[in-house]
């Protein structure tokens, strides 16, 4: 047996992601148990609550209990119900969408007008279009978008998998490297003492350059699949209603399909607008994904009964999703209870004060990699760990803008495939693929993307980037 049929059998055997997470729930649990607890003592500035560096003190111990493990998950529930909720507004929105006919027609028509000899370019167009998405909007407002993913790639000659690489990919390396992302970059510049958003053009030449390498990625799998449909990874998911249903060459917009499309680039516009200006967020963003259903059902000549009926059939796909971004939460609600998420991040930083400047630099990036998946928060984080990290790049001349960037590649690259970072777990429920699959896919691309990234960490090092700040 080869090494790749190896790996295959290895990742297959990967449970399905709700008994993973629960099973991760369950390691956090025994944790407690293990780990002494401890915790920093704290601060508020500017209304966010911070660490306060060298506050450390073992504590006495929590230990999680049956009774404390189940509940954590319902717990977890109401701690991201913003999360679940979009998610099922995403999903009714897009259901609406694909009833009306709507969606197939768009996309059809896009595709008939580039033509489908162009096809590799649309892979290559269609990640830098979700990439700059996850740059300018964030992870959980792009939950929506997902779909129309997979329903392009499926449309010329892809998988559910190639969709999912182009949209999830997209998303999440653009969310990731931001450099603008208001939860790592922002949240981080504000407890360095930096100009928001400074050292922006270094940031933006490395989530281009990650992106370009997805762009080739995401072809190279299109075209292994197009040579021979045994290489698909997703070949046994059902993408029926994924796919157009007519001849290319039929494809036209329909005058109501033009008023549902101005009506849905319209919402996202006020969505934007309310974002940037208004500080709206997840909230905001679920009741605009409403608005635009129910006013395209209006359109398409629909009754509120059966606008009523189209959103029920289309939350079902969307409910597996759900339970996951509630069950993924109850990790770090069970690592609260046991207090000792704040042992962790001591340990994990106590490592770096005892490493060369370059050495030190990539582990912060690993440090926080672990950190993520207990703690899949980037904002949160950020306020736990950027204010022990940075007073310890101090001490090791490393600059804060690097630390920062350290921070962001280990936080930024694991969402690619942290179990229990609840968007992600949406966004492939949206996608029909599931965990194991995904994993077989983004793994190879996630060790090509930490590489390049510790490779402009080392420059940032090297040439102490954003030391004159």
């Amino acid at each position: 047996m080869n090494d790749e049929s190896k790996r295959k059998k290895l990742l297959d055997r990967i449970p399905h992601p709700l008994a993973l997470l629960f099973f991760i729930v369950v390691a956090a649990s025994v944790l407690t148990y293990i780990i002494p607890a401890g915790s920093y003592d704290r601060e508020t500035v500017d209304d966010a609550t911070r660490t306060i560096p060298g506050s450390f003190e073992y504590g006495a111990g929590n230990p999680v209990g049956i009774m404390d493990l189940f509940t954590a998950i319902p717990e977890g529930f109401q701690e991201m119900a913003d999360i679940v909720f979009i998610t099922f507004a995403a999903a009714m929105m897009f259901g609406l969408l694909e009833k009306t006919g709507m969606l197939e027609n768009t996309v059809g028509t896009l595709i008939r007008k580039i033509g489908m000899k162009r096809r590799f370019l649309i892979v290559v167009i269609m990640t830098f279009v979700y990439g700059f998405f996850g740059i300018f909007v964030g992870l959980e407002n792009n939950i929506a978008l997902i779909p129309i993913a997979v329903l392009l790639s499926v449309s010329i000659g892809g998988d559910a998998m190639l969709g999912a690489g182009i949209g999830i990919g997209g998303v999440l390396v653009g969310f990731g490297l931001s450099p603008f992302n208001p939860y790592t970059v922002g949240v981080g510049h504000r407890i360095a003492e930096l100009p928001l958003f400074s050292g922006w053009f270094f940031r933006s030449v490395l989530v281009a350059l990650v992106l370009s390498v997805l762009a080739y990625y995401n072809v190279r799998y299109f075209k292994r699949i197009l040579k021979d449909e045994k290489n698909s990874l997703a070949h046994d998911i059902e993408t029926g209603d994924m796919q157009l249903t007519q001849p290319l060459g039929s494809y036209r917009m329909r005058k109501k399909d033009i008023a549902m499309l101005f009506v849905f680039i319209l919402g996202f516009a006020v969505m934007l607008t309310g974002i940037f200006t208004q500080g709206w967020y997840i909230n905001e963003v679920a009741a605009i994904f409403l608005m635009i259903g129910i006013v395209c059902g209006i359109i398409a000549g629909m009754n509120s009964s059966q606008i009523a009926d189209t959103f029920s059939k289309a939350l079902e796909p969307s409910a597996l999703a759900a339970i996951l971004i509630g069950v993924a939460m109850a990790t770090q609600v069970v690592m609260n209870q046991g207090n000792i998420s704040d042992t962790i991040a001591y340990v994990l930083t106590s490592v770096l004060e005892h490493s060369p400047t370059t050495l030190a630099a990539v582990f912060m990036t690993i440090s926080q990699s672990i950190i993520n998946i207990l703690i899949p928060s980037g904002s949160g984080q950020a306020l736990v760990t950027l204010p022990i990290m940075i007073p310890v790049g101090d001490m090791l001349d490393i600059t804060r803008q690097t630390a920062i960037l350290a921070f962001q590649i280990g936080d930024g690259i694991t969402n690619l495939f942290s179990p229990t970072l609840g968007g992600l777990m949406a966004m492939l429920g949206l996608c029909k693929v599931p965990y194991g699959r995904w994993l077989r896919y983004i793994v190879p691309f996630v060790i090509i993307a930490l590489f390049i990234s510790w490779f402009a960490l080392v420059i940032s090092v090297l040439v102490n980037w954003g030391g004159s700040i």
